[in-house]
């Protein structure tokens, strides 16, 4: 079974556009788990910061609100990235059975 974290697919019997696609694909699930992961790091570092340089209370509440939440996002990105790559995965092996 081929590795889903290769960056190309040489070993396959598609065309090159269809290779490409499927490295397009799997690129763009990337990206998407960069972005999750930077807004999840922007709420932790905000959240502490608010905790940090503000002594009133709804600003230490707003920040201990805005960690377990960027937490969350990290969280669900990674999750959500791996879904998507086994579907991925799934979606090109299912694929390659009708040729």
């Amino acid at each position: 079974m081929a590795n889903p974290d290769q960056p190309s697919y040489p070993h396959l019997p598609l065309s090159l556009s269809d290779r490409l696609a499927l490295e397009r694909t799997r690129l763009a699930n990337e990206r998407t788990l960069l972005a999750y992961l930077r807004t999840g790091m922007a709420l932790i570092i905000g959240g502490l910061s608010l905790m940090n340089f503000f002594r009133d209370y709804i600003y230490i509440w707003i920040g201990a609100a805005f960690v377990p939440l960027g937490v969350a996002v990290v969280v669900g990105g990674w999750s959500r990235y791996r879904f998507k790559r086994q579907r991925i995965h799934a979606n090109m092996l299912t694929a390659l059975t009708r040729l």
